[in-house]
């Protein structure tokens, strides 16, 4: 069918990975390829679900199919397989902030915390978190409500790393994240920010590395599901998000 559009490659790559899984059914290959080509046209075009082509099968269909993987964390235990081939010589953490669309309000009243949705200067928005290995390759998300500070989940992002270079810019100054760092046996490359009394020194060479957050980012968000949040469930759009990356990963 010419209406597919993940390379050969990477769905071999993916199905293989499929099958090694557990609690999920994905003995008929080309039934999983429609859906999870269906996932890619909606997050590649931003469509509304109702918008699926046919081709693709019964959209209400596939999209609760979509929803039960992410509730269950399925898309982000595939791009966790992928994680081990990782380039640790060097992380860099970063955030940005995606607009939400007012479709992505009212899930459950007062759950707006809980959904990763917040007010800040750019409206109604979700913050992505993100790490990232030494090729610029996404490892671990988190989601929050645009308003929270980028270094609420830092700690977390860079849990279990060792051995490495912590790159992330002067957001992440803080002296309780430089010492879980060091704890970790890593050295932190983040400039220290202006108020300090007693700048802390850090490698200005090293820290031209950081554009690779910046790069996956813009690579992310070419994939118009990601660039606009259109999902009132955050467990939906962290879909969206782990599918994409790992689709950046098998290019």
């Amino acid at each position: 069918m010419d209406k597919y559009y993940i390379k050969p490659e990477a769905w071999s790559k993916i199905y293989e990975i499929l099958k090694e899984m557990r609690q999920i059914r994905v003995k008929n290959e080309a039934k999983t390829r429609r859906f999870f080509e269906g996932i890619y046209y909606i997050m590649r075009t931003g469509a509304q679900w109702r918008e699926l082509p046919t081709y693709y099968g019964k959209w209400r269909s596939v999209h609760k199919r979509y929803e039960a993987w992410c509730r269950k964390d399925f898309l982000n235990f595939i791009l966790q397989y992928l994680t081990p081939d990782k380039n640790g010589e060097s992380h860099m953490l970063d955030a940005s902030i995606v607009r939400a669309h007012p479709c992505a309000a009212g899930y459950k009243k007062g759950s707006q915390e809980e959904q990763a949705l917040g007010r800040s200067k750019g409206g109604f928005t979700t913050k992505i978190h993100v790490i990232v290995d030494a090729l610029g390759q996404a490892l671990r998300f988190s989601l929050t409500g645009g308003h929270r500070h980028d270094i609420t989940q830092a700690p977390y992002l860079v849990e279990g790393m060792k051995n490495s270079n912590i790159i992330a810019d002067k957001a992440y100054d803080s002296d309780a994240f430089i010492e879980q760092i060091e704890r970790q046996s890593c050295t932190p490359v983040i400039p220290p920010r202006s108020s300090r009394k007693e700048p802390r020194e850090y490698d200005e060479h090293l820290y031209k590395e950081r554009q690779l957050v910046e790069c996956f980012f813009n690579k992310i968000k070419h994939f118009r599901r990601v660039f606009s949040r259109f999902d009132k469930k955050a467990s939906s759009f962290m879909g969206f998000l782990a599918f994409a990356s790992t689709i950046l990963w098998l290019r």
